[in-house]
């Protein structure tokens, strides 16, 4: 399988309401590596890699509005995976 490197900045009410640690908890579900980040403009920033499908995977269920706090908008970003994570860490 193809390994795939996504970034995606989440804005809306994603700081302080577990939103980084429900993105964790589904992305070790997923079997990605990478993290989430609180970014100092209120977003949040995850960086997943894996493969493909598992990836879309969780871009759908960021975007979906099942998270804690309140999703509105998504950007990706789709690259070659550098392999400088061997887990998935809030930060």
């Amino acid at each position: 399988m193809d390994e795939v490197r996504l970034t995606a900045w989440v804005r809306g009410r994603v700081q302080g309401v577990g939103f980084r640690w429900w993105v964790r908890s589904r992305a070790l579900e997923l079997g990605l590596r990478g993290a989430a980040t609180n970014l100092t403009d209120g977003r949040v920033e995850i960086v997943a890699e894996g493969g493909r499908e598992p990836c879309e995977r969780l871009l759908e269920l960021v975007r979906d509005g099942s998270s804690p706090g309140r999703v509105d908008t998504v950007q990706e970003r789709w690259s070659s995976p550098t392999g400088s994570h061997t887990g998935f860490v809030e930060r």
